[in-house]
């Protein structure tokens, strides 16, 4: 495993960091984590140096707004020893607080979850303009200061998805150790992107990156014609190697997040990494990786990550699933297999026709998708079709 410096903290991390939003599950439920091989899978991963692990207060569970399992999953795996092997981080669900009670409330409550005293890298959950005002006026930067002087807290930092000039705005108002952005080759000028970790690292912040995959549409479903430019490479790698050297070619870039989800995962993931060294790409594997980001710029309709921020929908509607199967007509220009998929989900009453409009997710989107309109096009789109 390798390992830099993150940022002004001093602390070295691993470049693999081990995320604990989408772990394996049992029944197709978010919250029955399938513990046995959870756990086990991220013991191979801090067997293996692995020294980062990531998670959050929804992660696994049924919306944002409730406590997931993730958390308490972590709390239980970290147990003989483990604990004092890994840099632990989790996340404020900063949209949860209504007065300055609730930063302490919550903090206390995942100090509980994740059985341990402190916590040594603290986010303010997915900053934007719906939450960053709130938080202000609640004095947040006085809660941060007193969780690290109390010592239960040993780092703070926040996740953001919002716009570029938001992310400087913030970045610039604290002295935060650290930032977490989503960044992949896909997402260069995508809300913080390529300006904001730049500006991250002239501050001297850690920089830790979500999505490297881009929630799985850089790694499955390849179209031949873009599989066609990879086979091109002079050195043969697998869709996962191609998008995570991408991110540790960048000097910037300390800790990618990966949400591993199978034990080959976490074996090639971490296969990858000891050879993720930064400015190791040649300039042909660079303009490689851009001719496919081009062809794929060309397909994507709809920028959702399947992230679930917009869920449970009051209708029952499955948004990110109906986003995807429309993506999937233009990205692979199949009607054949989302269509089977749509008709599945019209059955189970989750299809975007169930949608009445009401806007709710928009207000969640941590994309600013515009979903009505594009589940409005989903249902135009496949049942039209018959």
């Amino acid at each position: 495993m390798l390992y830099r410096t993150f940022g002004k903290t001093g602390e070295k991390v691993s470049i693999l960091g081990f995320g604990c939003m989408r772990l394996p599950i049992l029944n197709g439920n978010p919250i029955e984590i399938n513990g046995p091989l959870a756990t086990q899978m991220l013991h191979y991963g801090i067997d293996h140096g692995v020294n980062y692990v990531d998670t959050a207060y929804p992660y696994h569970g049924l919306s944002a707004t409730e406590g997931g399992m993730s958390e308490i999953f972590v709390g239980n795996a970290l147990k003989d020893g483990y604990r004092d092997q890994v840099y632990l981080s989790t996340k404020l669900p900063s949209w949860n607080v209504g007065k300055k009670e609730d930063f302490s409330y919550y903090l206390d409550e995942q100090l509980k979850r994740l059985q341990t005293d402190k916590i040594d890298f603290y986010l303010l959950h997915g900053l934007g303009h719906s939450t960053w005002g709130n938080l202000k006026d609640l004095d947040v930067f006085e809660f941060l200061d007193s969780a690290i002087e109390e010592d239960k807290i040993g780092y703070a930092g926040f996740s953001f998805h919002d716009e570029l000039e938001l992310f400087k705005k913030i970045l610039d108002s604290y002295n935060w150790s650290f930032a977490q952005i989503q960044y992949n080759y896909m997402d260069q000028e995508f809300q913080a992107g390529r300006a904001g970790l730049e500006y991250m690292a002239s501050k001297n912040m850690g920089t830790a990156i979500m999505e490297p995959l881009r929630g799985g549409c850089l790694t499955h479903n390849i179209p031949p014609d873009i599989q066609t430019i990879w086979n091109r490479a002079e050195t043969k790698r697998s869709l996962a190697e191609w998008a995570l050297r991408f991110l540790w070619d960048k000097q910037e870039v300390n800790v990618v997040l990966s949400g591993m989800n199978v034990m080959d995962d976490v074996k090639e993931n971490i296969k990858i990494a000891e050879e993720g060294y930064a400015n190791s790409l040649t300039d042909a594997e660079k303009n490689l990786i851009h001719e496919v980001r081009e062809a794929y710029g060309a397909r994507i309709h709809v920028g959702c990550t399947g992230c679930n921020y917009c869920m449970p929908c009051p209708e029952g509607v499955d948004i990110p699933l109906n986003l995807n199967l429309l993506n999937d007509v233009y990205v692979y220009q199949n009607m054949a297999k989302p269509s089977g998929n749509y008709s599945f989900l019209k059955a189970k009453k989750a299809s975007a026709s169930f949608c009445d409009e009401c806007g709710e997710c928009e207000e969640k989107c941590t994309q600013n998708i515009s979903i009505r309109n594009y589940l409005k096009e989903a249902e135009e789109t496949f049942e039209k079709s018959k």
